[in-house]
């Protein structure tokens, strides 16, 4: 089932999602795009392997996700594409999307806030076609995108990717919401889907085109899919699964992390970001629990809103100790149905797995 976005062909409807700090970068985006799915590369602090990082963190992320990139892309041999996730609330967001672009990416994706001004960004780099797409949580905010961009850019967004309350990370949802959503009450998927397609109809109308949208949060397996192309939905986006894969970029620790969590070691934390997140409840998310966790002492600005002396962590610190495997000081984010997941595997075992329960649902 090949989609058709931004005139080019994505072979199998999958979506690798954007997890940051450092979990989805080369290595796992290259492997998923060779299987002819879009991997996805995080632009958030991507440089912290960089040897200069302490020094010029700034400059680290940038030289660092240009490279990471370029090999991306040679891993994927043309089969399938190659994203970006760069988070709104970033303060390089901008600078990640140029740097991207000028690199050959296929795709940007962004969330954590919404992305009114990236057909300007992307407008920048004229010599790139890649595909824009924002991350929605339903049909309101898809609605908004496509009319402030209709307006001021006469674009809208090449494909929408729609996450839903049980996703991993940071979340569109309050923590309300979040909360029932992980107690077995969450806003069905569908209705958002539907929500969402109906918000777009007009625009796909208007350009004569379609918008593909793909549906990700606490969609569980190849079977769940079905149910959501058969909805309207072009395909489905996948994350947490694809951390207990051979070539994700995160150490073995945070791959055995989560291999042992169980169900009720999913819990949703407040990020300094600004947004509910969904982690696993580690010694870190503990302490701050509990009053304990000592103040941040070095901040490299990362986020836009974040404030030092009030952030109760530094969330930099926290995903690079978690992606190096630091079970007591990292914050290790992930899906509602991280505890079902609980063996390691490879890329094209996951994505062969998928694809053979998409077409074998009834």
């Amino acid at each position: 089932m090949a989609v058709t976005i931004r005139g080019k062909t994505l072979p199998l409807p999958i979506l690798q999602g954007g997890m940051g700090v450092g979990v989805s970068l080369d290595r796992l985006a290259g492997a998923v795009a060779a299987c002819g799915g879009m991997g996805t590369i995080s632009t958030a602090v991507c440089g912290f392997n960089e040897p200069d990082f302490a020094a010029d963190p700034r400059g680290a992320n940038l030289r660092a996700l240009a490279a990471q990139v370029r090999r991306a892309k040679e891993m994927a041999k043309g089969a399938g594409l190659v994203a970006i996730n760069a988070m709104v609330a970033t303060t390089q967001y901008a600078d990640s999307i140029r740097t991207a672009l000028r690199a050959g990416v296929d795709a940007v994706v962004c969330g954590a806030g919404l992305p009114k001004d990236l057909p300007a960004i992307a407008a920048e780099v004229p010599e790139s076609d890649a595909a824009i797409a924002p991350i929605v949580s339903g049909g309101r905010a898809a609605g908004l995108i496509c009319r402030l961009w209709d307006k001021h850019y006469r674009r809208v967004p090449d494909f929408v990717v729609l996450e839903g309350p049980l996703a991993g990370g940071h979340l569109g949802f309050s923590r309300e919401e979040a909360l029932e959503a992980q107690a077995g009450r969450p806003k069905s998927l569908l209705d958002l889907l539907r929500e969402v397609l109906e918000s777009l109809a007009p625009y796909r109308e208007k350009y004569g085109r379609d918008i593909p949208v793909f549906v990700a949060g606490g969609v569980k397996d190849g079977y769940e899919m079905r149910r959501y192309t058969d909805a309207g939905a072009a395909g489905a986006q996948f994350a947490t699964r694809f951390i207990a894969t051979e070539e994700c970029d995160a150490a073995p620790g945070y791959k055995e992390a989560l291999l042992r969590a169980k169900p009720e070691d999913v819990t949703i934390v407040q990020s300094p970001v600004g947004m509910p997140g969904r982690a696993l409840r580690s010694p870190l998310i503990q302490r701050v629990e509990s009053g304990k966790q000592p103040p941040v002492e070095r901040c490299i600005r990362c986020l836009s809103a974040c404030n030092p002396k009030t952030a109760p962590y530094c969330i930099s610190g926290a995903l690079i100790a978690a992606v190096r495997g630091d079970w007591e000081h990292g914050l290790f984010f992930c899906g509602a149905g991280a505890g079902e997941v609980n063996s390691l595997s490879t890329v094209p075992q996951q994505m062969d797995q998928i694809m053979r329960e998409w077409r074998a649902a009834p």
